[in-house]
């Protein structure tokens, strides 16, 4: 067999374990953020700590997965990580994690006595305690506001679970029952990933898989500085901002530089916005995970996803800025925001050098978490996301009506509405794609949403409205902004209750009404084809007046389109953009 072809087959047996390790997950764990959700990732690494697959979940969790493997080998050598080990870790500051919900299981593979790889799992906890429950307490001004912090520690050793620390994370949980299941799903799945590799070397030999991720890493390499020669040399710069520090109206931009030079690239963020008193800041980990993002779904998707496609790229975060915050800044959030603010900046960035391949902004999410006691008196935790916003769209395809937060580049599921009628005391009214909110477009954004939902009980709120003030699904190539979010809540009588954009609130039984955010729109919308306006009219997605005022199409009261109006509208149109050249 070929070296070409062994590397190959390897790198999609590797992918596949991670997939099997997220179907292990998604079948065990008992909290419906990883059942129903997939808010959790499975990646593995080299004996090195070098990524080789990041095929399962959500990119923003794999992208950096490296710093916690690098951390686990940094506070235990050679001679402390032995057979039946296992780490958990989730500290930004200490142990290479993103933010303080993602808990980590690191489960070191060893084979005939030798440390060959290491599997994971990164996984958003129910709840990690701090000062809300549900992990995003919009309050924190410090990281010990949101909750346990864990250093790397073995949770399992020489095969044995640690009882004291076992004990130590159910204790820090409003949801220990979630906790203990969906922790032993974590390490039966990295477990899983770790038979499966052992079985890969039984098949070919550990020299030959050693190899092999050597050559995964430089194949992606490869692919990696091909794509940015393909972009001409020189600096590109982009910016995009937040509105809000969580407690007063504030802009916090996030610029970068981009300078491509042959086959090199440097990302710089010099001249970001100093970290913020919010929970709004991001770790260097998460940081370089949004830089991945943004750069892997910019260009062609043949490009491996590993470290090895990481090694063209220098990233300048400047610390103490919302890029890489210094303690004790909270950070939580970080993993949606600035993790969004990093990666359009990028998109925008780029856009000047490949305008072909350039993507338009997915709305930014304004929405709630909800959480109470259940009929057993334990804490449950709901995360309203059917109310999530629109994607952008790119040349060649709409935005999708709801897919989640850019991040996870729809990596994450939207849950089915009776699952959460079962679980929850919630009746869900409404959920429904939005009319006139998408960028218009050659190819149109993605809709957004209008959800409805009686909260039957009183339960705490966080509410999170980063898209609710500013339209934030940018249009790109002569493409629209898709509409901005609105949230609303209300008493049974119907009386507007006064919530923040960002904040913690303890609310009696409530109708929440969300509008989520609209993607953007690629291309000039008079580009459209007709006949497509013309189905958006009839799917109840654009209005007749807004087809004729963003597309330049006439649709008659019976579906069709007016060809001849049309043909008017399209030319006046044309003329004028003549005349103005």
């Amino acid at each position: 067999m070929s070296d070409a072809v062994m590397t190959t087959l390897l790198q999609k047996q590797l992918d596949h374990i991670s997939q099997q390790m997220g179907w292990v997950m998604e079948r065990t764990a008992r909290s419906p953020i990883f059942s129903e959700s997939h808010d959790f990732s499975c990646f593995i690494a080299d004996a090195q700590g070098r990524l080789v697959s990041v095929a399962d979940g959500i990119p923003i969790h794999t992208g950096g997965g490296g710093f916690a493997v690098a951390a686990v080998m940094r506070d235990f050598g050679p001679d402390d990580i032995a057979p039946g080990d296992i780490f958990i870790l989730s500290d930004p500051y200490e142990a290479g994690g993103n933010h303080l919900p993602d808990w980590t299981i690191i489960h070191p593979v060893f084979v005939s006595g030798e440390l060959l790889a290491f599997t994971c799992n990164r996984a958003h906890q129910s709840d990690i305690g701090g000062g809300a429950a549900g992990t995003y307490n919009a309050s924190a001004t410090e990281i010990f506001h949101e909750g346990i912090r864990l250093p790397v520690m073995k949770l399992v050793e020489a095969g044995r679970l640690r009882e004291d620390v076992w004990r130590l994370l159910k204790l820090n949980s409003r949801c220990p029952h979630l906790t203990d299941g969906d922790v032993r799903a974590m390490i039966g799945s990295t477990r899983i990933g770790g038979q499966r590799i052992a079985a890969l070397v039984t098949e070919f030999g550990r020299d030959a898989v050693v190899r092999a991720f050597s050559a995964i890493l430089d194949h992606a390499e490869r692919h990696m500085r091909a794509a940015i020669t393909d972009l001409p040399d020189g600096v590109y710069e982009g910016v995009d901002a937040s509105d809000t520090d969580c407690f007063e109206t504030v802009d916090v931009p996030v610029r970068v530089r981009i300078t491509v030079a042959g086959d090199r690239m440097t990302v710089d963020f010099t001249g970001t916005a100093p970290q913020v008193k919010g929970f709004k800041n991001s770790s260097l980990a998460n940081t370089h995970s949004a830089v991945y993002v943004a750069l892997l779904s910019h260009f062609e998707a043949p490009i491996p996803r590993n470290a090895g496609a990481f090694r063209p790229i220098e990233i300048i975060a400047p610390e103490g800025t919302v890029v890489n915050a210094l303690y004790p800044a909270p950070m939580t959030s970080n993993t949606v925001y600035p993790a969004t603010e990093i990666i359009y900046a990028i998109w925008k960035a780029l856009a000047a050098g490949q305008i072909s391949q350039a993507c338009a902004g997915w709305g930014k999410a304004a929405h709630c978490i909800s959480s109470g006691l259940d009929a057993d008196g334990r804490t449950y935790v709901m995360y309203h996301m059917h109310a999530y916003p629109g994607a952008g769209a790119v040349r060649g395809r709409d935005g999708f009506p709801s897919l989640g937060t850019v991040i996870t580049l729809g990596g994450m599921h939207i849950p089915n509405v009776e699952i959460f009628e079962r679980k929850y005391p919630v009746l869900i009214r409404r959920q429904e794609m939005r009319c006139d909110a998408a960028g218009a477009g050659e190819f149109r954004g993605g809709t957004g949403i209008d959800y409805s939902v009686d909260v039957l009980e009183p339960a705490e709120y966080s509410f999170r409205g980063e898209g609710a003030r500013t339209a934030s699904g940018f249009g790109i190539a002569g493409g629209l902004t898709g509409a901005h979010a609105d949230i609303e809540v209300r008493s049974p009588s119907g009386e507007a209750l006064d919530i923040p954009q960002y904040g913690v609130r303890r609310l009696p039984a409530v109708r929440v009404d969300i509008s989520s955010s609209a993607g953007g729109g690629w291309g000039d919308p008079f580009a459209r084809p007709p006949e497509k306006v013309a189905r958006d009219v009839e799917d109840g997605v654009v209005s007749p007046a807004a087809a004729r005022d963003h597309y330049g199409v006439a649709v008659t009261p019976d579906g069709q389109v007016d060809l001849a109006e049309t043909a008017r509208l399209r030319d006046r149109r044309a003329q004028h953009v003549q005349n103005r050249l």
